[in-house]
This record gives structure tokens, C-alpha cells and sequence, in this order.
């Protein structure tokens, strides 16, 4: 195993009432000689954003690319349009691999109540004060037993209206006694790893589960998880819940959720079956807790630490799997919404990207080329898909006015062709599997979609420069009633 991991601690199993401030009665914790979190790397940390050599490629390929296209532009036009041409391809040859790959689910024998680890579930929530009734019922409702059940909500210390919502709705409802909030303090970088960060530092469990503000888990889901860790080696460090947008109904809800059906019910179980490294969904993720202390944590400086963390823990020797038993989310319902948080995530995959081509000697192949097949392949997407459609777009509009000039080129026409139709592969079986009702109109309005990315990679180029810690906060509204359980 590479890095910087500490060996294994010794493990003293010892249930003991807890005593700690703030702490709430009926709280079981497991003593554990390995609480405290290990110090991230620096070159495992987003603050320093570009290594030496990664300036030094960039000039070189930049001077070289200016030089060639002034000394002869056009065979570097050409040697350009082909390697955009080849990228879309590739992308697209993905979707449809993933597609027609098979789906196999494994059933792990679920665990008594005796035998099932001590679970920590974190929150991590930022002016949030609404979601206080439906968050603690929902996470009331997992199905899993109390005296080994802790649920952290990390607020911020000078987030007054949040803290005053949960900690009011805590002490009303004595059946929550198994919930607890931990105050944030202030500091720099304002962002979501800090927090989490903050709060797994007082956690008691063996597993740790990250849920966000709207979730809606299965109430299964803990125990599926706890099961699936039992029985999977202990290289196994984190497990993912697919995740499943419900409840929008505009434009942009709709193509969100045929976006997830695509990257969680498609994507990441075909890369999780060839053995490579997927990036983890913000949400709904499962840890170790002793292995996710051991190396580091979350990066405060990465805005999308889910993604970093799946590669740093690569990078460790471990590896990440997939569980059956979904998370509901509300979806995003307008652009105005869906906007920023695409922003930060496209940035933080550029972050995730320049953290982790910094050093490449501990960088498994298996880590490598799902770094590159994940996130390579959407910014560049994100990037260019737009001015590609735009100048395809205008070259066809020229040769209707203007029949002799313009028109689209055999390989373009291909490459459209191709690419729209795998998509619509991977969404129909991405929908399918995630029930996902799908009309015309949703699958017709995909490349507009596509073309609205570009803007938040736009939004995150200038973001990486000017504000690289900045978080855009996701406003979130209360899901369907019907989808809540009673409290």
C-alpha cells in the first residue's frame, strides 16, 4: 500500500455510554486509539493549485501551439480538429460501452442487530433552517438500531437561523435523541470538506455515511452498507448509493435527473465492473472511518473533495464500490440554481485534476484512466461543446443561404450522429434502470442541456483563477410531502 498511511491501529471494541459535551443520552461510542484525522499532504491539497512543471508544460505548449499556427496554421487547424474530433468520440464510445455493458447486483446477508458496526452520519448544512423538520425525519426513518446510530449536523457557528431551527427541533423531540449538533467555527476556506472535516473529528462510528440537506435515503441504506463492508475486503474503503433526482418538473430538474440516470445507473457501474477508479458523488457516501481518518480526510480546498477523495484514496491502495439502496435529492429547478453548483464542480474537477497530475509515480493506472475517461472527458465537454455546436451550427446556416459555402463535413456529420445517438442509448438504459419516465421532449432538449455546461465551465475558467476557494451555495426547497416520512 502506498502514501503516507499509518499502520493499522489496534482496535479496543468497548461499547460505553457517552459523556461527551453536548452529547445526548442513549449514545453508545466504540474506543478507538486512532480519533484524530492525519494531516493532509500538501501536494494532495487544491491551495497550491499548479505544480512547478504543470507552468512550465503549459507555457511550453502554449508558445509551441502559437509558434506552429503562425508558422503553419493549417495542418495545426487540422491536427486540432482531429484531436477534438477523436475526445468526442472517445466520450461518446464511452456511453454506449457503458450502456450495453451488463448490471450485476450482489446480496449481502444482512447483518443482526448485535453484529452490525457502531454509524456516524454527517450533515453538513449551511443556511438550511427549513429543511430542519424534513431532514431529521428522514434520517429518522433509517432503519438502523438507535444505540449504535449517531447523526452529526456540522453547522456553521455564526449560521444563527440553522442553529436555532435544529437545536429548537432536537430538543422538542425526545426520539431524536441520537442526533446532535456540532458547531462550526469560523475560518477559512468557508466550505463544505472543512465541516465535514470538523464534525468526523467527533464522530463515534466505525462507518461513516455523508448525506446532504435534501437527501432522501432508503431507509435500508445503512444496513446494506454495513453488510456490504462486512463482507468485501478491507481495501474496500467507501461505498456509493446511487443517486436519484424526483419531484421537478421544468426543463432543468428534468435534465438533471436524465443526467444522474446516466452517471450513477450507467457510467459508474460499468468503470466500478473494469476496475477502475469512479469520482464519488457528493452524497451518500460510506467510509471506513478509521481509513478515511488515516488519509487525511477531505480536502478544505477542493471544492468537489467527493471526487479528489476517491483517487486520493486510490492512490493509498483502497479502492470504492456500489450499493443498490438509493438516495432521493430534489433536483435543481432553474438555471438560476443549477448555474452555480455546476460552476463549482466543473472547478473542482479542475482542481481535482491539477491536484492529481501533480505527481504521477503513486497514481495506479486503474486511477489514471478513470481520471481521464470522468472528469477529463466532462470539462473538455463542458469546455468545447459549445463552440463546437455553434461553429456547426453557423456552417450550416451558410451553406442554406449560400448553397457552395459551409455546410457540415462527413466527419462532423459522424461525430453527430454518433455521439447524439450513444447518448440516447446510455439515457434509455440509465432511465430504465433508475424508473425514470422519460417523453420526447426530455430526450430531444439533451443537447441544449449539453450546450448550457459550457457556460459553467465559462464561469468556472475564470473562478479558478480569480476565486479557486469560493463556494456557490445550492439553495435548497423542501421535496414533496409525500416523500417524507412522518416524524
Amino acid at each position: 500500500m502506498g502514501g503516507n498511511v499509518p499502520p493499522e491501529p489496534k482496535r479496543i471494541r468497548v461499547l460505553i455510554p457517552d459523556t461527551a459535551e453536548n452529547a445526548r443520552p442513549n449514545l453508545y461510542v466504540v474506543s478507538d486509539s486512532a480519533k484524530g484525522i492525519a494531516d493532509l499532504p500538501e501536494r494532495f491539497s487544491a491551495k497550491d493549485r499548479v505544480a512547478s512543471w504543470q507552468w512550465t508544460a503549459f507555457a511550453a505548449l502554449s508558445v509551441s501551439l502559437v509558434s506552429g499556427l503562425w508558422f503553419s496554421f493549417h495542418p495545426i487547424m487540422q491536427g486540432l480538429y482531429w484531436l477534438c474530433w477523436s475526445i468526442f468520440m472517445a466520450n461518446a464510445t464511452l456511453r454506449l460501452a457503458a450502456a450495453l455493458s451488463s448490471r450485476k447486483t450482489i446480496d449481502s446477508p444482512q447483518l443482526a442487530d448485535e453484529h452490525l458496526p457502531v454509524y456516524t452520519v454527517v450533515v453538513a448544512l449551511y443556511q438550511e433552517a427549513a429543511l430542519a423538520p424534513q431532514l431529521t425525519a428522514v434520517l429518522n426513518a433509517l432503519d438502523y438500531p438507535r444505540h449504535k446510530l449517531e447523526i452529526l449536523f456540522a453547522l456553521e457557528d455564526d449560521d444563527d437561523e440553522t442553529l436555532i431551527a435544529f437545536e429548537d427541533h432536537l430538543n422538542l423531540h425526545a426520539h431524536l435523541a441520537h442526533m446532535r449538533v456540532v458547531r462550526v467555527p469560523f475560518a477559512d476556506p468557508r466550505t463544505k470538506p472543512r465541516a465535514l472535516n470538523y464534525a468526523l473529528n467527533r464522530a463515534r462510528g466505525d462507518l461513516v455515511a455523508i448525506y446532504d440537506a435534501e437527501d432522501l435515503p432508503a431507509p435500508n441504506q445503512l444496513r446494506e452498507a454495513a453488510a456490504s463492508f462486512a463482507r468485501l475486503p478491507g481495501t474496500v474503503a467507501c461505498l456509493q448509493a446511487p443517486l436519484r433526482p424526483v419531484g421537478g418538473e421544468g426543463f432543468i430538474a428534468r435534465q438533471f435527473a436524465a443526467e444522474y440516470a446516466v452517471q450513477f445507473d450507467v457510467l459508474l457501474p460499468a468503470m466500478h465492473r473494469a476496475g477502475l477508479t469512479f469520482p464519488l458523488g457528493g452524497t451518500s457516501n460510506h467510509f471506513r472511518a478509521e481509513v478515511l481518518k488515516a488519509i487525511g480526510a477531505w480536502d478544505a480546498h477542493n471544492v468537489t473533495e467527493d471526487a479528489d477523495l476517491a483517487y486520493r484514496l486510490a492512490r493509498h491502495g483502497y479502492t470504492c464500490g456500489l450499493i443498490d439502496a438509493p438516495t432521493l435529492e430534489t433536483p435543481p429547478g432553474d438555471t438560476r440554481t443549477w448555474l452555480p453548483q455546476r460552476t463549482r464542480w466543473i472547478k473542482g474537477h479542475m482542481q481535482t485534476l491539477l491536484v492529481h497530475t501533480r505527481t504521477l509515480h503513486d497514481l495506479p493506472f486503474s486511477a489514471g484512466l478513470g481520471m481521464t475517461l470522468s472528469l477529463g472527458l466532462n470539462v473538455f465537454s463542458a469546455v468545447c461543446y459549445a463552440p463546437f455546436m455553434a461553429l456547426v451550427l453557423c456552417q450550416t446556416l451558410l451553406h442554406l443561404l449560400q448553397p457552395g459555402l459551409g455546410g457540415i463535413a462527413l466527419p462532423d456529420l459522424v461525430l453527430l450522429i454518433c455521439g447524439l445517438g450513444f447518448a440516447q442509448i446510455a439515457l434509455h438504459i440509465g432511465a430504465r434502470r433508475a424508473s425514470l419516465k422519460l417523453s420526447w421532449r426530455d430526450r430531444l432538449g439533451l443537447p441544449v442541456y449539453w450546450g448550457l455546461q459550457s457556460f459553467g465551465a465559462l464561469f468556472a475558467l475564470y473562478q479558478l483563477v480569480a476565486r479557486p476557494f469560493h463556494w456557490d451555495k445550492t439553495e435548497h426547497v423542501p421535496a414533496d410531502p409525500t416523500l417524507v416520512p412522518a416524524e
